[in-house]
């Protein structure tokens, strides 16, 4: 049974035939609306979504399919005490794939070991967000033609955010990418990042303003903070601002730099940038309905093939 935990799970010829399916998609949705009749995917949120719930179930009804599930801890057996891997084995008998979005790293992992069916790892804790890794790396191969080459900029939340992890541990497959690190001293890349990052001899740079690199990006991926992972309160409201970007700091940036976001935001991109068109984030989530197709019909294909990608 395929699964997929993380974006490591394919490797980069398998996302190359993932992301030619997801383009196929987008230039003609109306070959694959019935691909997935009769099919039902369980969506299994153990915390609040929007964008990747929704993006699930959009993606699940696009293709023919249904979708059965809950979208919180509090409207599951999980708030009388019951285990993942029972879950797993109950959300087995009557769906033939499943999403999972949990609090705990590694949950969905158990799941997976348990399950007769695929599972997705919809995001655990601060670990892994492998689908929308996914959708940052469809998003940037199709608008900028090619995964490789460029210079990203990952600002905000570097320490606690999931989709930056995933993202440079998906990114450094590829050649020639240079990272810049734009963060506050509390919120900086975690060490095992940076390390490995030496260890592969890919170039990367830590700095606080962002002001000083816009002239260098290719992509500029914004995060925000976010206070869910924050124990401390007075933290949380100390920082959460450190970072806006706006018109003036867009002047600063190359005519083909684009911005992107895994959504949502808060204050770190002014509302006014929506109106750039360098600003690419609302695409990335359209984007993200695409890959999610994909990755369903290829897990689904899979499981009935009975044999690897």
């Amino acid at each position: 049974m395929r699964h997929l935990m993380s974006p490591l799970d394919f490797t980069p010829e398998e996302l190359d035939r993932l992301f030619d399916l997801a383009n196929d998609i987008e230039r003609n949705p109306s070959k694959y609306a019935h691909a997935c009749d009769g099919r039902i995917l369980a969506t299994c949120f153990y915390e609040p979504s929007t964008r990747t719930r929704l993006s699930f179930e959009s993606a699940m009804i696009r293709l023919g399919g249904r979708v059965i599930g809950f979208s919180d801890a509090a409207s599951s057996s999980a708030s009388k005490g019951e285990s993942v891997s029972d879950t797993i084995r109950i959300i087995s008998c009557y769906a033939d794939i499943c999403a999972m979005r949990h609090p705990k790293e590694g949950a969905p992992m158990v799941a997976a070991e348990k399950s007769k069916i695929p599972v997705i790892n919809a995001g655990d804790g601060g670990h892994q967000h492998p689908t929308q890794t996914l959708t940052d790396l469809l998003t940037i191969r199709s608008l900028k033609g090619s995964l490789g080459n460029f210079t990203i900029g990952l600002c905000g939340d570097l320490k606690f955010g999931r989709t930056v992890h995933s993202l440079i541990n998906a990114l450094v497959r590829y050649d020639n990418i240079r990272f810049l690190f734009i963060s506050p001293e509390e919120l900086k890349c975690p060490d095992y990042i940076t390390e490995m990052l030496r260890d592969k001899g890919i170039s990367y740079r830590e700095v606080i303003r962002l002001e000083d690199v816009m002239p260098e990006l290719d992509l500029l991926y914004m995060t925000r903070v976010q206070k869910e992972r924050f124990f401390n309160e007075e933290d949380y409201i100390r920082l959460k601002d450190f970072y806006i970007l706006d018109t003036a700091k867009m002047e600063l940036a190359g005519k083909d730099m684009l911005v992107l976001h895994p959504l949502p935001r808060v204050n770190e991109i002014s509302v006014e940038v929506d109106a750039d068109p360098r600003a690419a984030y609302f695409r990335q989530a359209q984007y993200g309905v695409y890959v999610r197709m994909a990755l369903i019909l290829t897990l689904l294909e899979s499981a009935s093939q009975n044999n690897p990608l």
